[in-house]
């Protein structure tokens, strides 16, 4: 299957980017939940959190200062180094 993502950051190119093959488990890793402080994304990753949880996963909680920015590059680093999945709420 061939798909295309667009970048919404106004890239003038788009880059080409190998997808990251999923885990064929979510046991004995950290899943990270970023809310991107969109309107109702926090309820989103609650139940998201709550549903991990009952599963057993480690979960680490991250929240963007605005949506309409991308992720400063220290909380991107810290979500890289201490995650090993993420989630993220996009939702209105």
């Amino acid at each position: 299957m061939n798909i295309t993502v667009l970048d919404p950051t106004g890239e003038l190119r788009p880059d080409a980017r190998e997808r990251v093959p999923r885990p064929e488990s979510l046991s004995g890793l950290t899943v990270g939940l970023l809310d991107i402080s969109k309107a109702r994304g926090n309820v989103f990753l609650d139940r998201v959190e709550q549903r991990l949880d009952e599963l057993g996963v480690k979960v680490k909680r991250f929240i963007k200062p605005t949506f309409a920015k991308p992720a400063p590059v220290d909380l991107r680093h810290e979500i890289a180094t201490s995650c090993d999945a993420v989630i993220e709420a996009l939702a209105d």
